[in-house]
């Protein structure tokens, strides 16, 4: 057997070149040929020549339609719930903070500057809580246990000891904090008041900050017109006096975490409790449908492993040469995997959502996150299926080829947009708002990339501090004309060239791999032929298969292992 140095990936190796004229079985060579191209066939393809029906084309089309209208009923009714706890800030807000006028600061609801407007804005929450029953106009009231009313819980968080004189420049201060709390049943406001005047005595230069809490209960009526049973929410509010920084401004903040629960006695008369049912069997419908999505694919990528090793088995026995990484590629539809974790995600989805129609769950959040994910899986899947057509599948051959070079383009272009980042968070954070976080720099940055918000973000620049200002203005000059006319010139350059490319092959043809000569029976390209190929290091001409040139196959022993899939 001839024996002859070949090239591979750049590094020389020592290859048996195999005749061939080595004996094969023609029947089972043809057997599988025909089935490498029954796998490969569009679904239309198949129906024609063996009369397979498309299930999974009718499962992922009927699956569309159900996971999408699935969707949307969940969305409607998360934005009745979404709209009820917005709307109850709103009025908690309205309720219980004196002088708040609608519209929040950016991490505070309200602000005072004044001792009197302390304890007036302290004593405005206690009196509008005890007489919570005559002022709201919402179904709200205080919560019970054990057939008692919650109290209100007040605590004061302030230094331990210390004395302050700031005209003499002089301090002393115990680091440490105490905490005092009292309690208040709405039913005692005024003797409560009386009993306890000296604990609503602040010492401002000690005082950290006042927390206030209690717990209310409220009924969310409005998804009966929706046909949902009303859901029973407990809020349990917080109020802060925030007096941490001691600069003279008292920040004050109303927030509140509402959880939802079955109503313990309730009687509602319509079609609401026929609806969940209905909704309930339509959840498990998608859920089968799912199943039946994700047996049929991982079916599909079982019978490909076969083929593949069939095949793997088929080049090493007759032509002892192993099948490409490229060619194994082809094999693994990674369509199939996309389309198995939508539907995971879709069945994980329905079964929280069944779960919150029967009330014994309430994060409407997590089921939203997996059931718009999936969703978004599945008509990306579907793409696959516009592939087979040669108009409609530039976008999905576009992004395949351009894809690693973006990849690769993007890692160095993060680099310098992570400086650019840090740089600006720590230099311009105190001096403009869109600077104050690393997320918000990072997001400030993106929208100038694309060309928003850019004259409002040189213009807030205060010219207080002009060594700052100056470095402000070089900075933004600098980062956009850095990404504008550089790194988002050449990615779409990237992509561009990537398009050019796969239309000149649309006209001339794409590049055939040793699987595609394999199947049409190409004699000229499969099995080995030799070829001489001018151009190696040594300028001297070497004998190189077509393989090699399109994926760098090389010739193994008999007894080397077969990968099946890389």
């Amino acid at each position: 057997m001839e024996m002859s140095d070949r090239y591979c990936h750049g590094t020389r190796v020592d290859v048996s070149s195999v005749s061939t004229s080595m004996a094969t079985d023609p029947m089972k060579e043809e057997i599988l040929r025909d089935d490498l191209r029954f796998y490969f066939m569009s679904p239309c393809e198949k129906y024609r020549t063996r009369r397979q029906l498309p299930w999974k084309l009718a499962v992922q089309i009927l699956k569309i339609f159900m996971i999408t209208l699935q969707l949307i009923l969940f969305g409607l009714n998360n934005q009745l719930v979404v709209s009820y706890k917005e709307e109850n800030l709103m009025a908690f807000k309205s309720l219980f903070l004196k002088g708040y006028s609608g519209a929040d600061e950016d991490d505070y609801s309200i602000a005072v500057y004044t001792k009197q407007s302390v304890y007036d804005s302290l004593h405005y929450v206690i009196d509008q809580y005890s007489q919570l029953g005559n002022l709201s106009v919402g179904p709200i009231s205080y919560a019970e246990e054990n057939e008692k009313f919650l109290p209100l819980i007040i605590c004061k968080k302030s230094y331990k000891k210390g004395s302050i004189e700031p005209s003499e420049e002089v301090y002393d201060i115990d680091a440490e904090l105490e905490t005092v709390c009292l309690t208040l049943d709405p039913e005692s406001t005024k003797t409560w008041r009386m009993n306890n005047a000296s604990f609503l005595e602040l010492d401002f230069y000690r005082l950290v900050d006042v927390e206030i809490t209690f717990t209310l209960k409220g009924i969310n009526l409005q998804t009966v017109r929706s046909h949902e049973l009303p859901d029973c929410y407990s809020f349990f509010i917080k109020i802060v006096f925030d007096n941490s920084c001691h600069s003279g401004k008292v920040k004050l903040t109303l927030d509140f975490d509402a959880v939802s629960s079955v109503c313990k006695n309730w009687k509602i008369s319509g079609t609401a409790q026929k609806s969940t049912h209905y909704l309930l069997i339509f959840d498990g419908f998608v859920i089968v449908v799912c199943l039946s999505s994700a047996v049929l694919c991982t079916r599909s990528i079982v019978l490909a492993v076969r083929l593949l090793q069939r095949f793997s088995s088929f080049c090493l026995e007759n032509y002892n040469q192993k099948v490409c990484e490229d060619d194994q590629r082809e094999f693994l539809n990674g369509w199939y995997i996309l389309v198995i974790i939508s539907d995971v995600l879709a069945i994980i989805g329905s079964i929280l959502k069944m779960e919150i129609q029967a009330k014994s769950l309430t994060n409407y959040d997590v089921c939203s996150i997996f059931l718009g994910t999936s969703t978004l899986m599945v008509w990306v899947g579907v793409i696959r299926y516009l592939g087979y057509f040669e108009k409609y599948n530039v976008l999905i051959l576009t992004m395949g080829a351009a894809l690693p070079k973006v990849l690769r383009f993007c890692c160095c272009a993060g680099m310098i947009y992570l400086g650019y980042t840090f740089c600006g968070w720590i230099v311009l954070g105190p001096y403009h708002e869109k600077f104050e976080g690393l997320s918000r720099v990072a997001e400030c940055l993106f929208s100038l990339v694309n060309g928003d918000d850019m004259f409002p973000t040189f213009a807030e620049f205060e010219q207080k501090n002009t060594m700052v200002w100056l470095f402000s203005r070089a900075y933004l000059y600098s980062f956009i004309s850095l990404f504008i006319y550089m790194v988002l010139s050449l990615f779409i350059a990237l992509i561009t060239d990537a398009y050019e490319t796969i239309k000149g092959y649309q006209t001339t043809g794409f590049p055939m791999t040793e699987l595609q000569r394999f199947m049409t029976g190409q004699k000229e390209g499969f099995p080995l032929q030799g070829q001489e190929v001018v151009g190696t290091e040594c300028g001297e001409a070497e004998t190189i298969h077509p393989s090699v040139m399109l994926c760098c196959c090389k010739s193994v022993p008999k007894d080397d292992t077969i990968i099946l899939i890389s």
